[in-house]
């Protein structure tokens, strides 16, 4: 874990490095199934195992955006926020979905600092995220993502 706050000036010499990797996490059919009628996205690849064992990827597979929407999490297990009164989501540069993940896999995420700005209260950090599977080691989605830390 690497310890960041919300100055620059300490972070600068982590630009470019590998911060970590998260901890395995399992996605199962139950977590699809409430994230589906969460963002009401209920097509059969996600959602309908007999279906989908038929279909292309041989089983239901996880949306794209929950693997998105576990960013926070896999933050917080890579940095340590100290000296942070408020951590934001600022947004994201890119986004590529590039494989497949079956449900009942384990994803984890490898964290990249790429740049570091300073604001008026805070800083701002690019990074790169990396996620992957336990069932491949090739990445599953990469991703730019902007994290505000304010003093």
């Amino acid at each position: 874990m690497i310890i960041v706050g919300s100055e620059a000036e300490p972070l600068r010499d982590l630009v470019g490095q590998h911060l970590g990797f998260s901890e395995w996490m399992s996605i199962d059919q139950e977590q699809v199934d409430r994230f589906a009628e969460a963002i009401g996205d209920h097509q059969w690849i996600h959602v309908d195992p007999k279906r989908a064992a038929d279909g292309p990827f041989g089983g239901t597979v996880v949306h794209g955006f929950l693997i998105l929407a576990l960013t926070s999490r896999v933050l917080e297990q890579v940095l340590v926020p100290e000296g942070v009164r408020m951590k934001v989501n600022y947004g994201c540069d890119r986004v590529r979905f590039l494989s497949p993940v079956l449900v009942g896999s384990r994803i984890r995420a490898g964290v990249r600092l790429r740049e570091v700005r300073p604001l008026r209260s805070g800083v701002r950090l690019a990074l790169s995220l990396t996620f992957e599977t336990d069932r491949r080691r090739v990445p599953v989605c990469v991703a730019q993502v902007l994290v505000h830390n304010y003093a």
